[in-house]
């Protein structure tokens, strides 16, 4: 089942009532579970697909890019996506390059670790369900932009048992403004869930950005969803 946005106005203007743990304890907390996150997946394999789609008047799909990878270790010790499906793309107004989608691998899984963590301002904004969880939820922006780099500005939604990010809402800015993911898809704003694996790591599981191409004929929907499944211990080799 495809979850829903459930994306709701914080008003910035109403003091949250403060929780039962002070806000710079769970922020500190969730940055150690970023850590201990970061470090867990790069010992998993997991099936991650891309899928890229073109919506009719009817907002059913009309034409559809998709690719299929898996993490694989190199001779030289580093972590490489190996293309395991890729069908032939039904995509009719736009044109798609390799490169393109590799844009996709930059995002950062865990963006809020113990290192990144002074490169934020982290605001408590109060307290959401999401789903069957409790969470409390935070604004988070960057405190200097970069050119070279982007950074995540929007929401995160931490889980109230675990301490730890479950959900986030944003885009990606650096210096001279939002980053598009591709040239000419303006995909910006990306809300992406997590899952719980293994019965330790709240790993990413689904993304999605929606948006629109403008074309001759007028706008066409975009929509962009990511899934990382199937998640796995590597085997020792």
């Amino acid at each position: 089942v495809v979850p829903q946005p459930d994306v709701r106005r914080i008003s910035p203007n109403k003091a949250p009532e403060p929780p039962p743990i002070p806000p710079e304890e769970i922020i500190s907390q969730f940055a150690k579970k970023e850590d201990e996150f970061a470090r867990a997946r790069a010992s998993y394999t997991y099936r991650k697909t891309i899928r890229i789609v073109e919506l009719g008047e009817d907002g059913k799909a009309s034409g559809e890019y998709q690719i299929a990878t898996e993490p694989t270790t190199g001779t030289d010790g580093k972590r490489y996506e190996k293309i395991i499906a890729q069908p032939n793309s039904t995509l009719k107004r736009m044109r798609l390059e390799p490169e393109d989608v590799d844009l996709f691998a930059r995002i950062p899984p865990f963006p809020f670790t113990t290192e990144n963590l002074p490169k934020y301002e982290i605001t408590y904004a109060g307290k959401q369900p999401v789903d069957e969880l409790n969470t409390y939820v935070f604004r988070v922006k960057p405190r200097q932009l970069e050119r070279a780099r982007a950074y995540f500005e929007g929401l995160v939604w931490v889980d109230d048992r675990d301490l730890a990010i479950v959900k986030s809402y944003g885009k990606w800015i650096t210096e001279t403004g939002s980053v598009t993911a591709l040239p000419e898809v303006p995909f910006i704003l990306f809300e992406t869930y997590r899952e719980f694996v293994d019965g330790k790591y709240w790993f990413p599981n689904y993304s999605r950005s929606d948006d629109a191409l403008e074309t001759k004929n007028g706008e066409v929907g975009i929509r962009l969803v990511i899934r990382w499944q199937e998640y796995k211990p590597e085997a020792p080799k």
